[in-house]
This record gives structure tokens, C-alpha cells and sequence, in this order.
């Protein structure tokens, strides 16, 4: 590691524990409550190595040509999508993200979800602020019974469909995936199939571009009458102005809202929204992960990869580059080099070292895509000038030397 100080930016009210690992580690950070615009962005991270961020702040290629020290991006959620991976990886910026830490905090949200508006919760709450005393069954169901239908069978929607079942709940669920069926829980073949078949049926999908406008009108009209709808994955991803419809028609009989193809940006900002003044339906502001546990995790959690991946140079569950953790021995000088996926840059980094008697003490590759990436760890012998020959290399993407 170099004597210059590896400065953290944190954004999005990133957990306080996440900075008290970066600070321990020697790293020097700055943290920001809110989300920063493209331009904002840029004016800040000048000089910083790791930049942390939630699901409001995009890290275009123009921001990243503007701050070639950044080494890593971590997103302190599940999504990546707000960073253009490919020019992360064309520039060896490494991005981390937490898949795992926040899913129970979703699924709980979900569950909490299905119950409210299956029993008709708010709209019974808005009543009784108004005074209003309207102690009547109608329209409230128990959930245990009626069929849960689960699109995407991932971390989360496999986690809510054990504890649907728990709850007497029917789960089937449709992946374009090969998914293990847990329990119970039966494979859908079409989401066609899965429509006709639920009384709730709950979005858990990726953020992938090619999912914009993934459930639409002729989705919403081939669901059941009277079923329920979520979407706690991401705001692109649903027509709302047809879901609007749907329930102002009445096929529709409620719906749970967590994601918004536009978001505000800080705590405060007016939100807006064509699904705003419908009965029976949950609005809420993106805080599925937003537990003081979940956000624990996940501070803990892409901070360690950060101290890692800085430390040690472990790639371990990057989204965007090989996955490597090497151990290191005593005394050795560990040189990180990310490189161009082509034949034969082992062999040139290996015979670079060689003519300069320089002896190999451990060594990983590893591939993923277009990029390689290789530790490798020595005694002695390496030199500035054997530094700068491997870093001239036409398939160089970016070197690090960690002593």
C-alpha cells in the first residue's frame, strides 16, 4: 500500500459502523446523508480511493473518468444497477455490493405486507384517525389458504416463500432460472400460469435493463380478480399507470409499493407518484432493507470487503471482477495486477519477474469476462523499474503494489 491515505467517500446515510471499520483500518472518511447528482459527484471525488453509495446515486463513465484514483465502489444494498459496471471495469474500479444482508429485513417487509392489506389494515387505520368506527368482515381474509405467487426465486423470493408456508400459505413461483423448489413451493412453467393461480403475486426481480417495463397491463389483466400485487424489487420494473387502472377498476384489489422509477433524493423531498390516494394500497419510501439491523449488516459487511480488497487485495464476491482471496505470507510484497483477458499475460507478468530473479512465492488468476486478475506474492526483488515494465503492458488495466 502506498503512504498516501486511502480516502472513503460514503453516501446515502451509509451505517456508522461501516465508518468505524474504515476508520480503524488507517482509511480517512467523509460521509454524506444524501445521494449526489452526476455533477455533485464528480466535484467530490477528487483524490478518493472507495466510494460507497446506496440505490439514488449513479456512477455514470463520466464520473468515472473523472476520478481515476477510485479503485472500488461499494454498494451498501443488493442492486448494482446505478453503476455502469463495464466502465468500472474497463478503468479496474472493483464494486462490491451485499446480496444477502438485507433479505430477511424485505421479506418481513413483504410478509407485514400481504397481511395488511389481505385483512384491509390501512384502510380500517385511516378510518379510525377520522373517527370513523367501521367494525365490519367485509372484504378481510385470512392469508392462510390462498396461493402467494413469487416472481424471481433468488436470495429473497426463496426466503419468503419458506416463511409463507409457515404461515399456511400455497407458494408457487416462476424464475427464468433453474431454482430449487423449497418445501413445499411448486415451479411455475409461464408467468402466464403463475398469474392465474395466485391471490397475491409479489415482484422479486433483478434490475437488469432488459426488465424495464417487465409487468405491464396485459400482466395486471391476466392476474385473478380481486388478487394483490407487490413490488419490492425495482421501480422500473412495473407500468404503475396501469396498475392504477387495474385498481380503480376494481381487478386489482390492493397493492404494496416499496420502488419508484423516480425517487427523491433526501428525506423531506416531495414524492410523486400517479399510485398516491388509492385505497388499500401501501406506499412506502424504498426502505425494504431499511432496518437498523439490515443496515448493520450491510456497513459491516462492504466495509470489510473494502478493508480486504485495500488491505490484502481480495476480490471475494465483487460483482464485476474475479473473485480471489489469496492468504499472504509474512514479509512478502503482494502485486495486484488487473489485465485484459487475453492469451499469455501470465506468462509475460511471470517471465518480467523471472528475468529480474525474482522469485514467485504464491501466485492466483483468476478470469471473469474480459478481465483477469492476478495476485501474486514475492520475497524480494521487486523493483520500481519491474513495476513500471508490468504496468507498460498494452493489456494493463491498473497495478498495485500492497507491502
Amino acid at each position: 500500500m502506498t503512504d498516501a491515505p486511502v480516502r472513503v467517500l460514503l453516501l446515502e446515510q451509509i451505517h456508522p459502523d461501516a465508518v468505524e471499520l474504515l476508520t480503524s483500518s488507517g482509511f480517512v472518511v467523509e460521509s454524506v446523508d444524501r445521494a449526489l447528482d452526476e455533477d455533485e459527484l464528480i466535484e467530490r471525488l477528487g483524490g478518493v480511493t472507495l466510494l460507497g453509495i446506496r440505490s439514488k446515486t449513479h456512477v455514470t463513465a463520466r464520473v468515472l473518468d473523472a476520478a481515476p484514483n477510485l479503485m472500488a465502489i461499494g454498494a451498501f444494498c443488493i442492486g448494482t444497477n446505478q453503476i455502469d459496471l463495464v466502465a468500472a471495469s474497463a478503468r479496474g474500479v472493483t464494486v462490491f455490493n451485499a446480496p444477502f444482508s438485507n433479505t430477511r429485513s424485505v421479506v418481513e417487509l413483504a410478509i407485514a405486507e400481504i397481511i395488511s392489506m389481505t385483512r384491509r389494515l390501512t384502510e380500517k387505520s385511516t378510518l379510525m384517525h377520522a373517527g370513523v368506527w367501521d367494525k365490519s368482515a367485509d372484504g378481510a381474509h385470512e392469508v392462510r389458504g390462498r396461493t402467494l405467487g413469487i416472481v424471481g426465486y433468488g436470495n429473497i423470493g426463496t426466503q419468503l416463500s419458506v416463511l409463507a408456508e409457515n404461515l399456511g400459505m400455497k407458494v408457487i413461483f416462476f424464475d427464468t432460472a433453474d431454482r430449487l423448489a423449497l418445501g413445499n413451493a411448486q415451479r411455475c412453467l409461464s408467468m402466464k400460469e403463475l398469474l392465474a393461480e395466485s391471490d397475491v403475486v409479489t415482484l422479486h426481480v433483478d434490475g437488469r435493463p432488459s426488465n424495464e417495463n417487465f409487468f405491464g397491463e396485459a400482466d395486471f389483466a391476466s392476474m385473478r380478480p380481486g388478487s394483490l400485487f407487490l413490488n419490492l424489487s425495482r421501480g422500473f420494473v412495473v407500468d404503475y399507470g396501469a396498475l392504477r387502472a387495474n385498481i380503480e377498476g376494481g381487478h386489482i384489489a390492493g397493492a404494496a409499493v416499496d420502488v419508484f422509477p423516480i425517487e427523491p433524493k433526501g428525506r423531506g423531498d416531495e414524492f410523486v407518484s400517479e399510485l398516491r390516494g388509492l385505497g388499500n394500497v401501501i406506499l412506502t419510501p424504498h426502505i425494504g432493507g431499511s432496518t437498523e439491523e439490515a443496515q448493520q449488516d450491510i456497513g459491516r459487511f462492504v466495509a470489510g470487503k473494502f478493508r480486504d480488497f485495500v488491505l490484502a487485495g481480495s476480490t471475494s464476491m465483487s460483482v464485476n471482477v474475479p473473485g480471489l482471496s489469496l492468504p499472504r505470507a509474512e514479509g512478502t510484497l503482494r502485486l495486484i495486477h488487473l489485465h485484459r483477458n487475453v492469451p499469455g499475460v501470465l506468462a509475460r507478468v511471470n517471465g518480467l519477474l523471472a528475468d529480474n530473479g525474482v522469485n514467485v512465492e504464491a501466485q492466483m488468476l483468476g478470469t471473469r469476462g474480459d478481465i483477469g486478475y492476478v495476485v501474486t506474492d514475492s520475497a524480494s526483488g521487486v523493483t520500481q523499474p519491474i513495476v513500471d515494465q508490468i504496468r507498460a503492458l498494452p493489456e494493463t488495466i491498473r497495478l498495485r503494489v500492497i507491502f
